[in-house]
């Protein structure tokens, strides 16, 4: 049985996906192009996290922190690699863009790499809907970024 929750970032059984999200941002990235914000950093009141489970065990987390009321930008979103393969990043996101367009955001962004290990994920956000756009937020232009947009 699949699950869906909000959920508190800081929980024992999410350090192997908080563990494996790390290792995937840092392993082709510049240090100063990494923009992932850590386990600890994501238990905000400005940003909604969820976990995707399968009988209990977590294959999958994401989130989102908002930029404005009607604005967020997705974050640390990641799958399992032994989880890969079987639809779960493309029917995540779209329940995280479910759960958005239900609290109210009306426009969800995102910055993702540029680097051959991220392409996978440019092309779900495509084809999801996403558009490339400038950068956001805080963000600045980065070689190593690719910013995307989409209005709910």
């Amino acid at each position: 049985m699949m699950t869906l929750e909000r959920e508190d970032p800081t929980q024992p059984d999410l350090a192997l996906l908080h563990e494996r999200h790390t290792e995937a941002m840092n392993c082709d990235t510049p240090p100063e192009s990494v923009h992932m914000i850590p386990a600890s950093g994501l238990k905000r009141p400005d940003i909604a996290f969820f976990v995707l489970r399968e009988s209990g065990k977590p294959l999958a987390m994401g989130a989102w922190k908002l930029l404005s009321a009607a604005h967020a930008e997705i974050k640390s979103m990641h799958v399992l690699q032994e989880a890969r393969g079987r639809g779960l990043a493309r029917q995540f996101l779209r329940d995280l863009i479910a759960q958005a367009r239900f609290e109210g955001i009306e426009r969800l962004s995102l910055e993702t790499g540029v680097q051959p290990s991220f392409i996978a994920a440019r092309g779900l956000y495509l084809s999801e809907g996403f558009e490339e756009c400038p950068p956001f937020g805080d963000y600045r232009l980065d070689p190593n970024s690719v910013f995307m947009t989409r209005a709910l």
